[in-house]
């Protein structure tokens, strides 16, 4: 079955009445249900890969949501499922625009993020949102606190909500919403919403994982450029200064001036392109339209210029290196002898009794003898 095909099916079940589709996440095996107090035999159970593969193709809400649950799993035996389950999906995916969002505190991402994909689901798109957010593993998803503002968006059967999966560290949360976005792109969703929460590192993770990357800003708050990293600057496509109405709308037209004249000193990110700058509403839902033009634009360019699909095949090659980093890095720590020497040498290291060098380099002999003892 093809992306086209896939995609219409899914259109056909959109009147089918749904509950708020906002999906809690998951830590270690817990399962989740798409569609809330809706009673299903196969809830609370580890299901066959063949009806997880064949739920989301179908475009069956509750098995998406356990798929996803099963993906952000931390259980080996479930992570061993899911990458069997992802495999099979592979050949349906790829067939969305992939949109990171991020912004500083009080811009309004939420309120931005439900008017942007509520006109897109009523325009017969298909949505996911998502989030990363490093902290949410001791925040336990409390993120969704936030989400549940997204009433209107939420119940639309076009629209699926996703909270930030825990990952424990940033790499293991970014895993989790790569692997997502393939599924969600294997149930049909044409346009993956991703917003950063918090700041910091958590802009490149999602940076590396999208096509497009709009920064949400507002005016109003003294220097408009004040906290605002230049390298968060470099990597966005276009920047949106929101809450442009009522007595705001003159400021947030200076503001847009400021940003534009910042812009002009700052190298283009992606071939072909010039990063914009607008103003919109999402209260009001004035200035949405363009910036969905603006992103349809960027990627009929890009993918003209080739850039689009050189730029996937770029972020697939880092996501493999940084998966393997990920996976060298706990096999070290989680190594029993490396775990016994490791206290000792930290010590003579603070003690001045031995070089850094030397010591990673002991550590790192024990650490491939160890792995070489193991294979005989």
């Amino acid at each position: 079955m093809d992306l086209a095909e896939n995609k219409d099916r899914k259109k056909q079940e959109k009147k089918k009445p749904s509950a708020l589709n906002i999906v809690k996440g998951a830590e270690g095996g817990r399962q989740g249900s798409a569609s809330p107090g809706k009673s299903d035999r196969r809830h609370g159970r580890q299901l066959p890969t063949s009806e997880y593969v064949k739920g989301v193709l179908d475009g069956d809400r509750t098995i998406l949501g356990k798929a996803i649950t099963l993906i952000e799993s931390n259980a080996p035996a479930h992570q061993d499922q899911a990458q069997e389950v992802l495999k099979e999906l592979m050949p349906h995916t790829g067939g969305s625009i992939r949109v990171g969002i991020t912004g500083t505190p009080g811009a309004g991402k939420s309120t931005f993020i439900e008017t942007l994909g509520t006109y897109l689901t009523d325009r017969d798109h298909m949505v996911a949102v998502m989030a990363v957010d490093p902290t949410s593993s001791l925040t336990k998803g409390s993120i969704l606190g936030d989400k549940t503002r997204m009433q209107d968006l939420g119940r639309h059967p076009n629209a699926f909500i996703r909270p930030s999966p825990s990952g424990g560290t940033l790499g293991g949360v970014a895993r989790k919403t790569r692997e997502t976005m393939l599924v969600f792109e294997a149930a049909g969703y044409d346009v993956l919403l991703v917003e950063t929460i918090g700041v910091g590192q958590s802009e490149i993770a999602v940076r590396s994982m999208v096509d497009f990357f709009l920064l949400i800003m507002i005016a109003g708050a003294g220097d408009e450029l004040q906290g605002i990293k230049r390298g968060v600057m470099e990597l966005a496509d276009a920047v949106v200064i929101n809450k442009a109405d009522g007595d705001n709308v003159k400021r947030a037209k200076m503001a847009r001036e400021e940003y534009a004249r910042a812009l002009h000193y700052l190298q283009p990110r992606a071939e072909g392109w010039t990063t914009e700058v607008h103003t919109a509403s999402a209260i009001k839902g004035t200035g949405i339209p363009e910036i969905w033009e603006l992103v349809e634009e960027y990627r009929e360019i890009t993918q003209r210029s080739g850039y689009f699909e050189k730029q996937r095949r770029q972020q697939s090659k880092e996501w493999l290196h940084s998966m393997l980093r990920e996976k060298i890095h706990s096999l070290f720590y989680n190594n029993e002898e490396i775990q016994k020497l490791l206290p000792a040498i930290e010590n003579a290291v603070l003690e001045g009794k031995i070089p850094v060098t030397q010591a990673a380099w002991e550590l790192l002999q024990k650490f491939e003898k160890k792995l070489k003892n193991e294979k005989k």
